[in-house]
């Protein structure tokens, strides 16, 4: 049986980096879980890569229909962006492991949906200084850089990711994303026994 690993951490914790090398590298031949979203598809991005992406009449008929496992809300300075999980014929726990990435919140609502005993939480954290100046550069690639909507995620990820929060939750492991190489090592140690 298969087993759910769910990244999550604050933006610019190095998340998506941790993602694509434990898809490539790791011996646990993941298959991936891609959320949905109604945000505008950022450049480089594809569709059914990072994200389905739809908008908001998708999303209705999704929740319509029953599909939807989780689902978050922005009302972001560009106009209201949802995230969410749907259960659709891509997610067979009978013969694979997945990996995924999500927000604290929508962990819970997925091990909860699919059971304690499936998913399988990594939680990414990074000093807050190290995080705005990637959150930066990040953003200053993009052809139409939106600086206001960055500051709003990383002020709203302070009270998404406060302590208690993630002791409610019962992580009890997390993984300090400040040396890449460290990090993955530790990850990939705490899931050969979590995936055993």
């Amino acid at each position: 049986m298969g087993k759910i690993v769910y990244i999550m951490g604050k933006s610019s914790t190095g998340k998506d980096t941790v993602f694509k090398a434990l898809l490539k590298d790791s011996p646990f031949n993941f298959k991936t879980i891609v959320s949905y979203t109604t945000r505008p598809i950022r450049e480089g991005e594809k569709n059914g890569n990072e994200y389905f992406f739809t908008d908001e009449k998708g999303f209705n008929e999704l929740v319509a229909s029953g599909k939807v496992i989780e689902e978050r809300s922005y009302d972001t300075c560009h106009g209201l962006w949802r995230y969410f999980t749907v259960a659709d014929e891509n997610i067979d726990l009978k013969s694979n492991n997945y990996i995924t990435i999500g927000t604290l919140e929508s962990y819970k609502k997925v091990r909860d949906y699919f059971g304690k005993d499936k998913v399988v939480p990594v939680l990414i954290e990074l000093d807050d200084g190290m995080r705005l100046t990637r959150a930066l550069n990040r953003e200053k690639k993009q052809a139409h850089p939106k600086y206001e909507e960055m500051c709003r995620r990383f002020l709203a990820d302070s009270k998404d990711y406060d302590d208690e929060l993630i002791k409610k939750a019962k992580i009890k492991k997390q993984f300090k994303n400040d040396e890449l190489k460290l990090c993955l090592s530790e990850i990939k140690k705490y899931l050969t026994i979590e995936l055993a």
